[in-house]
């Protein structure tokens, strides 16, 4: 069993409470994280006995193209795709952060973590 991570993944979405948010996007990052047992890919040194990273990403992509108001709700529509591709996946985590929320103030990032 290991852990493959894929960290800083970077998008423009259309996700938020706020109309403007919906409207004119904002920028987000993804970073995941799945425990997998890829024993038998390190051995045969064989992509199709792991979870393959650029597939992960398109999911991610594809996730990121719809639009959801809580970041919660994104973070759960990612994992469970990844679930329903990757058999062998023992544990999503899906951490998704809307950078420079409106807030009214100053917040580098808002962020939610989903694990499964």
């Amino acid at each position: 069993m290991g852990t493959i991570a894929l960290e800083g993944l970077k998008f423009h979405g259309f996700h938020g409470v706020h109309e403007a948010e919906r409207t004119n996007g904002n920028s987000f990052e993804i970073d995941l994280e799945l425990d997998v047992d890829f024993q038998k890919a390190a051995i045969n040194d064989d992509i199709n006995l792991t979870v393959d990273y650029e597939e992960v990403y398109l999911i991610v992509q594809k996730e990121l193209e719809g639009s959801s108001y809580l970041l919660e709700h994104l973070a759960d529509k990612i994992l469970n795709a990844i679930y329903r591709r990757y058999d062998g996946v023992e544990k999503v985590t899906v951490k998704v952060s809307k950078l420079n929320p409106p807030l009214g103030g100053t917040c580098e990032r808002a962020s939610v973590t989903v694990t499964k």
